[in-house]
C-alpha cells in the first residue's frame, strides 16, 4: 500500500517561493507550507485518496512515517471500494483517533485532556491547565470541554501550532493538531473532503 503517485499540485499556495506537493519520497515535511499559504487552492483533478494523503501530512507535521501507516490502513479499510463514493471521515476515524486526532464525549473533560495531552506531546509539549493535578474529581467536575480546548489552542499557538475540531454530528468533540503554518492549507482541505473544521480558540 502507497500513497497516491499523483500528489504535486494538489494545493497550491500563491506566491512564486511555495514549495509544490510532491511525491512522498520526495516529501519534506518542514518544507510543507512555509510560507504564506493566503490563496491555496485545491487542484481540480485531485482525487479523494490524494487529498487524504495530504490531509494525512499535515495532521502529522514531522512524521511523514506515520503519515504513511496511516494511509496504508485508510487503504486497507476501503478494501477495493472507490474512495470517491465513500464517507472519508467515517474511514479516517479509525485510523487517526488517539493516534494524531482526539474524540471524546462533549462532558468527559479527563478523556479530553488525556487525548490532548498525549497528542502534544508527540511533539514534546504540554499543556498548562491552570491546576495542580488535572486529573482532580473536583477540577474535572467544574471544567468544560470548551474551555479546555480554548486553553489548549491559545498554548499551541504560541509554539507554532493549531489545535482544530470538527463537526461530529453529536454529542462528541474531535479534532487534530497541525503546525499554524498549515491553516490555509487545511481550510481547504478539510472541506474538499466534506469535513467541517475551525479552530479550536474560534
Amino acid at each position: 500500500m502507497t500513497p497516491p503517485e499523483r500528489i504535486r499540485h494538489t494545493v497550491v499556495p500563491d506566491h512564486a517561493d511555495a514549495p509544490a506537493m510532491s511525491q512522498p519520497d520526495e516529501f519534506d515535511p518542514d518544507d510543507n507550507y512555509t510560507g504564506d499559504a493566503d490563496g491555496a487552492e485545491i487542484d481540480n483533478d485531485a482525487g479523494t485518496e490524494v487529498l487524504v494523503w495530504q490531509l494525512l501530512l499535515i495532521i502529522n507535521p514531522g512524521d511523514e512515517d506515520a503519515a504513511m501507516q496511516q494511509f496504508a490502513a485508510f487503504q486497507d479499510a476501503l478494501d477495493g471500494s472507490d474512495a470517491d463514493d465513500i464517507d472519508v471521515m467515517a474511514l479516517l476515524e479509525g485510523v487517526i483517533d488517539w493516534k494524531s486526532a482526539f474524540h471524546v464525549e462533549e462532558t468527559d473533560a479527563g478523556a479530553l485532556i488525556e487525548s490532548l495531552t498525549e497528542l502534544a506531546a508527540r511533539f514534546n509539549l504540554d499543556f498548562d491547565w491552570d491546576v495542580e493535578d488535572p486529573t482532580d474529581d473536583a477540577f474535572l467536575a467544574g471544567a468544560s470541554t470548551a474551555a479546555l480546548l480554548e486553553a489548549a489552542h491559545e498554548q499551541l499557538r504560541l509554539d507554532g501550532y493549531t489545535l482544530w475540531t470538527r463537526e461530529t454530528g453529536d454529542d462528541t468533540v474531535a479534532g487534530w493538531m497541525t503546525l499554524s503554518s498549515d491553516d490555509e492549507a487545511m481550510r481547504v482541505i478539510a472541506p474538499a473532503l466534506g469535513i467541517e473544521v475551525r479552530p479550536a480558540g474560534g
